[in-house]
């Protein structure tokens, strides 16, 4: 048994990290100023988007988007409850309805087909999401939404370069949401990226970000606020540091190489998961071609591996071995089962049957080979089906 514990997540600091974020709390500005415009000029020029706009979390750059399109009462939101609570909670603060629709039952996101048939002439927006690192079929799902007038924000939360069949990498076209999380692919400590083609769009984000302000720290300069600079509206408080920001840039830059090391590692636990007795790992959708891989999710399902998810998670840590549910959906939780008449949903048998066996096993780059061997060794001792099977 392992005698260190082995987390399910843990960030990829490296020492020019360190080195890049103490040269700026040196340097006498650490709020949002170059740090901030250099990443979101490097985030441009990788994805081709028009603009790209730093703020504190993902959920702060949701936030954000859904008060620029003018959310509200009376409108509804489609989006699957399988999914973390912030986009249904935002939605749910806006006064606005959200409308769960059902997700694949082995890639965990919704269908074009689904989305469409939850559309209303109430819908005021549309927010798939790409699970776990892969693509969902979205082209289809912006054809309906541009035809039909909806807005269309892609919860791109677990996807940083992640690209779809056909080479288009996720936040090139349309509006789409990173989170720099600690737990994500990349990290600014913490962090959020919105980018889009809706140059319109982007500079009201990142007016939004900073009080509703005509110009933002940067744009006024280290010496003072003169002249002092306008609310054009009521904006909200939520621009990306600086010396989060420069994290977040050396991160990036070396993206691929992380994405590289988790795709390694993902594979040695399908190899070795394979077959095994009510342990299954998600499918990789049709629409990615490279996936970021950003969580390993299996499925424990109790009666065939003899277990149930709660007792297969604590054998991993008996054998101090971390895992994580991601997530249970959103519809079950305590406050909205208790506020039902808030929300709407279609039929929701795959969401219901993944969010009582959903469980992620330890995935990042700094894993050896000999981690996901402990990993499937303990996941063997603990299955009783493994037994069964060897017998």
């Amino acid at each position: 048994m392992r005698t260190e514990f082995l987390p399910f997540a843990r960030p990829s600091i490296s020492e020019e990290d360190v080195a890049a974020v103490t040269e700026t709390l040196r340097s006498g500005w650490i709020t949002t100023g170059a740090g901030c415009a250099d990443f979101e000029d490097a985030v441009c020029r990788r994805l081709g988007c028009r603009s790209a706009v730093t703020v504190t979390s993902g959920t702060a750059a949701m936030h954000l988007a859904l008060h620029a399109l003018g959310i509200g009462p009376g409108d509804e939101v489609v989006t699957p409850s399988m999914t973390w609570v912030s986009t249904v909670n935002l939605i749910t603060l806006a006064g606005a309805t959200p409308v769960f629709v059902d997700v694949d039952r082995d890639t965990l996101m919704v269908s074009p087909e689904s989305v469409a048939a939850a559309v209303t002439n109430r819908t005021k927006a549309v927010i798939p999401v790409d699970f776990a690192g892969a693509a969902c079929d979205i082209a289809p799902m912006r054809k309906m939404a541009s035809e039909r007038g909806i807005a269309l924000i892609e919860d791109a939360a677990h996807a940083i370069g992640t690209v779809r069949t056909g080479g288009e990498e996720v936040g090139s076209i349309g509006t789409a949401i990173f989170s720099l999380h600690p737990i994500k692919t990349i990290t600014s400590g913490e962090g959020g990226i919105l980018v889009t083609d809706d140059e319109t769009l982007g500079s009201r984000i990142r007016q939004l970000r900073f009080h509703g302000l005509g110009v933002d720290a940067w744009q006024r300069g280290q010496q003072g606020r003169a002249p002092q600079s306008e609310v054009l509206e009521p904006g909200m408080k939520c621009n990306l540091p600086d010396m989060n920001a420069v994290l977040g840039h050396r991160q990036f830059d070396r993206l691929d190489t992380l994405i590289d090391r988790r795709g390694d590692i993902a594979k040695r636990y399908q190899e070795r998961l394979h077959g095994m007795p009510g342990i299954q790992m998600l499918t990789t959708s049709p629409t990615t071609d490279r996936h970021s891989w950003h969580l390993c999710i299996v499925r424990v399902d109790e009666e065939d591996a003899g277990i149930s998810r709660d007792a297969f998670m604590q054998g991993l840590r008996d054998r101090n071995i971390g895992s994580g549910i991601h997530f249970k959906a959103v519809h079950t939780h305590a406050w909205y089962q208790s506020h039902a008449d808030l929300w709407r949903s279609e039929p929701l048998p795959n969401t219901n049957w993944n969010s009582e066996r959903i469980c992620s096993l330890p995935l990042f780059p700094e894993m050896t080979d000999a981690d996901v061997d402990d990993v499937i060794d303990a996941i063997s001792e603990i299955v009783p089906a493994c037994e069964r099977v060897s017998a």
